[in-house]
């Protein structure tokens, strides 16, 4: 199935999207986790011990103490030489909660299972400037001859209101052509060229009209704030190289997306 399919109609993405997220597989054993309520706060599958005589007996039995030197009811045996501190040796040690720390509950599945490989992040940056040159480089030649020349050196306020002009019109045609790309297909040019693409971090499909707006709108508009607008820009792109699991850029949380590789499994991208 070629990579560069067009957006989905209205609905569920097709079951078939190679780039959706696959349900992860119970486990191998197929043991489910105890997670039933426990009454009156005893500890789980520990039945009350009586004294060996039946019932009602003074021993560690339900209403009587514990034998002298004995464990507690439902507890261990205390090592030779002293009682440990409750639950001591591993986190958990050997209390009610000693192999689930979670009390029952699953705990936190991987962030990143069934997932398409993250896109490398040099990939990502080759695409902005492949972006970048369709985009940037006829606009600027268009709207220089339109305003009639612009001196990007010059400190003059008329050429000053050039360059703004240029590079306004720029800024507002790459927010409008990534913002289409994005939610038609989830590939700009750029990124069809580096065989990589946008997904919803949700299940995996081809973002929303609004997720890519939002993205496309917060990559963008920021620049054209002086001075504060180009480091918010610089902060932005360079996020996901510290970023945690997902490599996201600022404008990849706003909208709730991550950038993943659309090669075939078992062909790294680098």
């Amino acid at each position: 199935m070629s990579t560069d399919q067009p957006r989905p109609g209205p609905g569920e993405p097709p079951e078939d999207d190679p780039f959706l997220k696959k349900p992860q597989e119970s486990p191998a054993d197929g043991a489910v986790r105890n997670s039933a309520p426990r009454e009156n706060g005893a500890p789980r599958n520990h039945a009350p011990r009586g004294n060996g005589t039946g019932g009602g007996g003074t021993g560690a039995g339900e209403g009587g103490a514990p034998p002298p030197g004995g464990p507690p009811p439902g507890g261990t045996p205390p090592p030779p030489g002293g009682t440990p501190p409750p639950y001591a040796g591993t986190p958990y040690g050997s209390g009610p909660y000693a192999d689930d720390p979670y009390g029952g509950q699953p705990g936190p599945a991987d962030p990143l299972a069934g997932m398409p490989p993250l896109a490398n992040r040099g990939r990502r940056l080759v695409a902005r400037i492949i972006d970048a040159i369709i985009i940037g480089v006829p606009v600027s030649v268009i709207m220089t001859l339109i305003v009639g020349g612009v001196d990007y050196f010059s400190t003059d306020s008329v050429e000053a209101g050039r360059q703004s002009t240029v590079s306004g019109v720029t800024m507002l045609v790459y927010l409008v052509y990534e913002g289409l790309m994005i939610s038609s297909r989830g590939q700009t040019l750029g990124k069809m060229a580096m065989k990589i693409r946008v997904a919803m971090l949700s299940n995996g499909s081809i973002p929303t009209a609004q997720a890519s707006w939002i993205r496309a709108a917060v990559y963008t508009l920021p620049e054209i704030v002086p001075c504060c607008g180009f480091i918010f820009w610089l902060v932005n792109v360079l996020w996901c190289t510290w970023d945690q699991p997902y490599h996201q850029c600022l404008h990849d949380k706003a909208a709730k997306t991550v950038v993943v590789s659309t090669q075939t499994a078992g062909v790294p991208a680098t």
